[in-house]
């Protein structure tokens, strides 16, 4: 979101359009997962807080890019949040360190001056 600051409340709209999901499945994970609960004002709208925000990103990342299954999301929430991103660095390449990222780029460099050269 361009014109709203990290720290603001977002709609559902927003968080599905963010996600790039209907907003039903967002509601859905809503009956699924009791950590994912945003705040409702009158008439149930739905106002995300950033954790709530970034929960579902992460809920979004294991269903639907790293293949997790419902039972599996929340039997990694239950138990402490967080899947461990080290088992899948390819599913995530922002999780890596930035030391091995740059060791990876140094490679790829040499790779690159070694076809140059060939």
């Amino acid at each position: 979101m361009a014109g709203k600051s990290e720290d603001a409340f977002r709609t559902i709209g927003e968080v599905a359009e963010e996600l790039g999901l209907p907003q039903h499945i967002l509601r859905y994970w809503e009956t699924r997962f009791p950590q994912l609960r945003p705040l409702q004002r009158a008439g149930n709208r739905r106002y995300y807080r950033p954790a709530d925000v970034a929960l579902a990103k992460r809920i979004d990342g294991l269903l639907n890019r790293e293949g997790y299954t419902i039972k599996g999301v929340q039997k990694l929430l239950n138990e402490g949040g967080t899947a461990p991103v080290a088992a899948a660095p390819a599913a995530n390449p922002v999780a890596l360190p930035l030391a091995e990222l740059k060791r990876i780029r140094a490679l790829l460099a040499e790779a690159l001056e070694e076809d140059a050269a060939a």
